[in-house]
């Protein structure tokens, strides 16, 4: 390994960094993809269900291209199930929907961890070798041989430096592109929790209204009731 040189890892940390900048390249334009007014959707998801038009709901979700919306469309489906059937499917869809998220993230935030190390191992490799190359040519006699010791040892402890600026150069913008990516993330999570719950509601208040209705006709039918028996008291009393 020694006998190599740095120029393995050299190779390898130029292989990682294209890999890397693909990553973030495709991630970027992923998320730009998915980008929508949620505050426009949320209150327009809002105004429809008020009105109680799911289709018409379902059909403006449809027509955005974000992730909050492709959860909330689920829960739509199994809306006429009840709310536990549209609140599972909204778990099970919003699951699904953070794994595309998430893709490639950890590629990242393993690179932006390990790339200074897989640097310093390539310095470490290179000051080996340059102390192996000073202890061969004090072994030799010729004055040569002497006179070229300070340049191959500067050399090889130059090399072995250059994999260590090249590794922090590689974990700065990986760290930087994991941490962004990992606050869309976020970011979209707690817009579709904050979606998904605007649905919730109103599917809770369908059955509440209806009792409320429910009750209101009972109380109709027992005093329509009552007036009905005491119409017949009435009459035998005059």
């Amino acid at each position: 390994m020694v006998g190599l040189g740095t120029g393995w890892i050299l190779m390898l940390m130029l292989v990682l960094s294209i890999i890397s900048l693909a990553i973030m390249l495709e991630r970027a334009w992923f998320y730009w993809s998915l980008r929508d007014d949620i505050e426009a959707l949320m209150r327009d998801l809002g105004r429809f269900l008020r009105g109680g038009d799911l289709e018409g709901a379902r059909r403006r979700l449809e027509e955005s291209r974000s992730a909050e919306a492709a959860v909330v469309v689920a829960g739509l489906v199994e809306a006429d199930r009840g709310v536990g059937a549209a609140e599972e499917a909204m778990l099970g869809a919003s699951a699904l929907q953070r794994l595309k998220l998430e893709k490639r993230l950890a590629f990242l935030g393993t690179l932006g961890n390990n790339a200074p190390f897989i640097g310093l191992l390539g310095t470490v490799i290179g000051i080996v070798a340059a102390f192996d190359e000073l202890s061969k040519v004090k072994m030799a006699a010729s004055a040569a041989s002497s006179q070229l010791a300070p340049e191959a040892v500067m050399a090889r402890i130059s090399e072995a430096l250059v994999a260590t600026a090249i590794g922090i150069l590689i974990a700065i913008p990986a760290v930087a592109a994991f941490n962004a990516f990992q606050r869309v993330v976020r970011g979209t999570v707690a817009n579709t929790d904050a979606l998904g719950h605007v649905l919730l509601a109103h599917l809770k208040a369908i059955p509440l209204a209806a009792g409320m209705g429910a009750d209101a006709s009972g109380t109709e039918r027992s005093s329509g009731e009552a007036r009905a028996k005491g119409a017949p008291e009435d009459s035998e009393r005059n």
